[in-house]
């Protein structure tokens, strides 16, 4: 009885492998197409920069997506609002790299230093990403690396999509 218990495991275990390459192989790049709701999770914000500590509450917008695969897809954002600094590109374009969506892009860090003190834009570095999950939801981070000035340092924050 034990051996036929463990050859059934055996047979089990290789059909359990067979079945998961052709599963993963035959696995389309998902879609990043429809209206979003995009969430940034500014309060819970960490990393090196005093930019990490300051209080700022999350924003949230909604946009519409669409996903174009010409050799690599592309999945970008339309119809919403510009964001408050004008130097980080427009529209947002998220590469599937083969598990996520992912945006890269140098831009200028708009640092805060105090309600009567001018602000100090600084170059930065951002790299946001979006892993989608079996409910059409998305969650990943963003993070920037400020290359100079007071608020020279990292800034990570997580960041959402739930479909609209």
């Amino acid at each position: 009885m034990s051996a036929r218990r463990s050859a059934l495991a055996a047979a089990t275990l290789v059909a359990a492998a067979c079945v998961c390459p052709g599963a993963t192989a035959a696995a389309a790049p998902p879609e990043w197409s429809g209206r979003y709701t995009v969430i940034t999770f500014a309060s819970n914000k960490l990393g090196t920069s005093i930019a990490a500590r300051q209080p700022e509450p999350d924003f949230r917008a909604q946009y519409t997506f669409s996903t174009s695969c010409a050799g690599t897809c592309v999945a970008t954002a339309k119809d919403g609002p510009a964001p408050s600094n004008p130097t980080i590109p427009q529209p947002s374009r998220y590469t599937w790299d083969g598990k996520q969506w992912v945006f890269n892009y140098n831009w200028q860090w708009e640092c805060f230093r105090g309600d009567d003190v001018p602000r100090e834009y600084a170059p930065a570095r951002s790299l946001v990403f979006y892993a989608p999950t079996l409910d059409g939801s998305m969650y990943g981070s963003w993070r920037t690396e400020i290359l100079d000035g007071i608020c020279k340092g990292t800034v990570v924050m997580p960041v959402a999509a739930y479909p609209a």
